[in-house]
């Protein structure tokens, strides 16, 4: 492997830029890699920054599955914990969700975004393409044109990468998304008025799955980084403030949360990070304006509930290289035409599971009594219809994707 400080500069030219090395830019970079189509990375941040942001920690069957298939699953399936099913928790009820039976087979992957990331960088600067990292992208220009150029700052200087095509994988405050004239995109928004307060813990889970719990007091979701990290979460107000919970008021507020009458001891340890997630969906459509791409949440912005977001990003890409990898060797652009439709039926799926999950999971500030009765009947459905238990499974270990993995071409 070349370490980074010693990669070659970036080409001045390319077939594919991508702007941001998170999981979307790195994993679109490794599929057109294995098709024998080059392409760039810029992510402004360095390795170090990169390889610690904290993210989502579940992974659809459709996500493993094209890791494995791109070559980046050696570790993922030594370490990842497969989940067959998550435990639904109201009216002092607990309920499991098998996840096996209700989606022919299909289950979910525990493997944080964080160990994603990490594996696929290895394997780009093992292999290529290239990957500068504290490459500060500044715009896009000429996007209406064919040879589109990103404009980036890096190690102190101006530079200009002339691509076929750009992809915006650089997120919701990122700049490709600006490139596209605001006559040309609609955007679609929805606020929540309440946020997630994220915690980690080193102490072991204290359920062997995930569990959503449904409370008066708010929502509480308890979730793991590893059999012995785990990571939970507090519906709290927005503009919470971290400082304002202390250790011991978090466990005794996840307790409360989650008390059933079934057997039940919530694990306590010692909390090493906190943090405040705000909720919000967003849909920017199209995901495509000329020659310039949009995907994962510079196109689109899930609420956490439904652990859609990670997933989504993964098959904007997967779906695009085979696109990309279409055109190149067909030379017909009927699968990159048809790109951002085929994604935005996706994402409108998994916007209504991850808003239907989080409205009836969350109690909203102003909700009435009538309002709470009603979700209590909705959870009771799930725990009741085999019908509504498979809905929800077959959203939660996600839909099968378009394409499953990218062919491999010798370059």
């Amino acid at each position: 492997m070349r370490p980074a400080s010693s990669a070659p500069p970036a080409p001045a030219t390319t077939t594919v830029g991508i702007v941001g090395g998170g999981p979307a830019g790195l994993l679109l970079a490794r599929l057109l890699h294995r098709s024998g189509i080059d392409c760039v990375v810029l992510e402004s941040r360095d390795r170090a920054y990169v390889e610690q942001r904290q993210r989502a920690g579940i992974l659809e069957q459709g996500t493993a599955d094209t890791l494995r298939a791109c070559g980046a699953g050696e570790r993922l399936d030594r370490e990842g914990i497969v989940h067959h099913g998550i435990r639904l928790r109201f009216d002092r009820r607990s309920h499991r969700i098998d996840f096996p039976p209700l989606t022919g087979g299909r289950s979910v992957l525990v493997y944080a975004q964080t160990e994603v990331v990490k594996d696929l960088i290895a394997l780009q600067l093992a292999e290529g393409p290239p990957l500068v990292f504290g490459a500060r992208a500044l715009a896009v220009e000429r996007a209406d044109t064919e040879r589109p150029v990103i404009r980036y700052a890096h190690q102190g200087r101006e530079h200009a990468l002339t691509c076929d095509y750009v992809v915006g994988c650089d997120g919701f405050h990122g700049i490709v998304r600006d490139a596209v004239p605001a006559a040309a995109r609609r955007t679609y928004e929805r606020g929540y008025p309440y946020s997630w307060l994220g915690v980690l813990a080193d102490v072991p889970p204290s359920c062997d799955e995930l569990v959503y719990a449904h409370s008066e007091r708010g929502f509480a979701l308890f979730s793991m980084r590893s059999p012995t990290i785990s990571r939970l979460y507090l519906q709290v107000p927005n503009g919470t403030d971290p400082a304002d919970w202390p250790d011991e008021r978090i466990w005794d507020e996840l307790d409360a949360r989650s008390a059933t009458d079934g057997p039940w001891t919530l694990a306590r340890g010692p909390i090493t990070a906190k943090s405040v997630l705000p909720m919000r969906s967003v849909v920017t459509e199209p995901m495509r304006y000329g020659r310039v791409l949009l995907a994962g949440d510079a196109a689109h912005i899930v609420p956490p509930t439904g652990a859609k977001g990670l997933n989504l990003a993964a098959s904007d890409v997967t779906e695009l290289a085979h696109a990309f990898a279409h055109l190149k060797e067909t030379g017909s652009t009927e699968l990159l035409d048809g790109w951002s439709d085929t994604c935005l039926r996706r994402v409108w799926r998994a916007e209504q599971f991850s808003y239907s999950m989080t409205t009836t999971l969350h109690t909203d500030p102003g909700q009435s009594a009538f309002d709470t009765r009603l979700q209590l009947a909705q959870l009771d459905r799930i725990a009741s219809s085999g019908h509504a238990a498979a809905e929800l499974a077959e959203n939660y270990t996600g839909l099968p994707f378009a394409r499953a993995a990218v062919p491999t071409s010798a370059r």
